[in-house]
């Protein structure tokens, strides 16, 4: 059984929700970061990083000035670094479980996140995340590491995928 499971899949189809439901189901202390989009109105604004300890912060916005855009967004790298970078050590020193939500385009434009992000990878810690699905040199790489199980979530299968992911959790607490 491998020591690290990504998620992939299109927007919407549930990979933190399930990542959530993973981790409301197991003993293992987590640390780490997920995503959550920014809504005004029903309308997506932008992005927020919440770390699993509480902290959160704008990652990504319609109003932020900034040379490193996705789409319609300023992404916020200084944001990333000092709230996102910061749990994912914090859980590679001090947790179980290392959540990284998620690997992709916003949080790639960042040296300091990539540095972490392999550091978690290559700790032995368990490592749950999402990792985006579209082609990228540096997210290729992680897809194809060796420790690196990667699951493509989609609407119909999210629930066999929960059990699986449950199942993996029980695994690494019976040792």
């Amino acid at each position: 059984m491998k020591r690290i499971y990504l998620l992939t899949g299109m927007p919407g189809t549930g990979k933190t929700t399930i990542i959530k439901e993973v981790l409301s189901g197991s003993e293992k202390s987590a640390g780490g970061f997920y995503t959550e989009e920014i809504r005004t109105q029903g309308m997506r604004q932008g992005f927020q990083i919440v770390t699993l300890d509480g902290e959160t912060t704008t990652l990504a916005h319609i109003h932020i000035h900034s040379p490193y855009r996705v789409s319609k967004y300023g992404v916020d790298l200084s944001e990333l670094e000092r709230v996102g970078v910061p749990a994912i050590e914090r859980a590679i020193r001090s947790h179980d479980i290392v959540v990284i939500d998620e690997i992709g385009k916003m949080e790639l434009f960042s040296s300091a996140f990539r540095i972490a992000a392999l550091e978690a990878i290559e700790s032995g810690k368990l490592v749950l995340g999402t990792i985006m699905l579209k082609p990228h040199p540096w997210a290729d790489k992680i897809k194809r590491h060796p420790a690196v199980e990667l699951i493509l979530v989609d609407r119909s299968n999210r629930q066999e995928i929960l059990r699986q992911l449950l199942q993996w959790i029980r695994f690494y607490q019976e040792k």
